[in-house]
């Protein structure tokens, strides 16, 4: 047996557990076909709709983390010779590019200044002009604390006749989704983040118009695991078997997804908006600046924070975690050694998550 250390996860991801969710894994597996299990893949599915504003009826959790469905979306949507359209504002814009890349796509990638979103004229004028088969934004960038309007723009993408993809994975149960209302086609997110469940699984959603152009492709897809035809008649359907489904982890997300439901969204997402707005004061009183400086751009449940260039931040981190158990995340690409990205999310939004980075970043003397 192994005793790992205690730790509080202000991170990127993953964030402290929901009880629940650890309860749930704790318990006897049942099997992937059994009936108690398909029945409880239709509540996950029927929370996930809740969760993310839809009512496409092919929502349900991917097995494999957040990555994997991104590239469940995108290996099923993107066909060679598409036209694909990526805003890349941080790294995982980036990583959207170059699946589509692999998939054989004509990637056209429209960079933004980190730190700052797009403007949806912007993303209007560039779809307009390329026509693209397949749009991708994400939501809420995890690199840089970025939160992405997307209230005007579905439409200019329906009509040019493409299909809308959004990265979801750090927004998924922090913020208010409307992905029916935004008109957006397929959307992907992971079981770590908000959510407050262990990594390894994706919830993924498909609208209609997206799986009729997965059903109208001319070349079978490169992957067998993510085809998510095969998997609809697992997840609905026949009931098909198509693989071993991680059941314990469906259990937890499940148990992650009711813990949110029966707080309500509305009160989880002002939580996660209180908990920002009590650091932003302790960033205050000690004169601590945000990386993105437009507050109404700025992510609540993930905080990029400005560090000295002066200090070793990546030794400070390391002594964050080993003398307090506390652990942050570092800068990624340019960012690197320059701010700390700091995850308030799920079950990790709470004031008293704030205080005791604070008390450890004042005995560090940061």
């Amino acid at each position: 047996m192994r005793n790992p250390p205690t730790r509080l996860l202000l991170g990127p991801g993953p964030s402290p557990c929901y009880p629940q969710a650890l309860d749930a894994l704790a318990q006897p597996p049942v099997g992937h076909m059994d009936p108690y299990f398909l029945r409880a893949m239709d509540d996950l599915s029927a929370g996930l709709r809740k969760l993310f504003g839809t009512n496409n009826e092919l929502t349900f959790a991917a097995s494999g983390t957040g990555s994997a469905g991104m590239e469940m979306v995108l290996t099923n949507l993107v066909s060679p010779g598409d036209r694909v359209l990526v805003f890349a504002h941080g790294v995982f814009g980036g990583r959207m590019a170059e699946l589509a890349q692999r998939l054989g796509g004509k990637v056209k990638i429209v960079s933004q200044e980190w730190g700052r979103p797009f403007e949806q004229a912007t993303i209007i004028s560039e779809v307009e002009d390329f026509r693209p088969a397949v749009t991708c934004l994400v939501h809420a960038e995890t690199s840089t604390g970025v939160l992405q309007d997307l209230s005007h723009i579905g439409e200019t993408i329906q009509n040019a006749g493409g299909l809308f993809v959004l990265d979801c994975v750090t927004s998924l149960g922090g913020l208010e989704l409307k992905l029916d209302q935004w008109q957006v086609d397929a959307a992907f997110s992971g079981s770590q983040k908000c959510l407050s469940c262990p990594p390894g699984l994706a919830p993924v959603t498909f609208s209609s118009r997206a799986m009729a152009k997965r059903r109208s492709r001319m070349q079978a897809i490169s992957s067998w695991y993510l085809d998510v035809e095969l998997l609809s008649n697992y997840w609905g359907g026949d009931r098909a078997y198509h693989h071993t489904a991680p059941v314990n982890m469906v259990m937890a997300l499940l148990a992650s997804v009711e813990a949110v439901l029966e707080e309500g969204l509305v009160e989880c997402f002002s939580r996660h908006k209180r908990t920002y707005h009590y650091m932003r004061e302790m960033m205050g009183q000690r004169k601590l600046q945000f990386f993105v400086e437009n507050e109404s751009h700025r992510l609540p449940m993930l905080n990029t924070i400005r560090v000295d260039s002066k200090i070793d931040e990546k030794a400070h981190r390391q002594r964050l975690l080993e003398e307090f158990g506390i652990e942050v995340g570092g800068g990624l690409g340019p960012l690197a050694g320059q701010v700390w990205r700091v995850g308030l999310m799920g079950n990790g939004a709470r004031e008293s998550s704030v205080d005791a980075l604070f008390q450890a970043w004042d005995a560090l003397r940061l």
